[in-house]
């Protein structure tokens, strides 16, 4: 009977068990509340997928007309290229042309009739 636990050693380890039981139990507790609902999760990723979508059309918009604005810039540079080299032919028909008639005509008045 050396061996065996008195009563009232017994009830002091119960009472340590059941200390522990209730120590656990308000640790889980305690995580419980800090766990995350599945369908709140759920919906926190559906809001965020739809910003990311928003997010890209918003980006993809501003792409689009960007690229129209480039569009357009390279299309008014091409005429205004055009618009140049019209010029030029303007120039040499209504400069250069009668500046060299009449050059022809004074070095053939100088050669004079015969």
């Amino acid at each position: 009977m050396g061996d065996e636990p008195t009563n009232g050693e017994l009830a002091r380890r119960l009472d340590a068990g059941f200390d522990d039981i209730k120590e656990d139990m308000r640790t889980l507790a305690g995580r419980l509340d800090t766990k995350v609902d599945a369908s709140l999760l759920t919906l926190q990723q559906q809001a965020q997928d739809e910003r990311a979508h928003l997010l890209a059309v918003r980006v993809s918009t501003i792409e689009e007309a960007r690229q129209k604005e480039t569009d357009a810039r390279l299309e008014e540079t091409r005429k205004a290229e055009a618009q140049r080299a019209a010029d030029r032919r303007l120039i040499l028909t209504s400069l250069v042309v009668p500046l060299l008639l009449l050059l022809l005509q004074v070095y053939l008045a100088s050669r004079g009739t015969k």
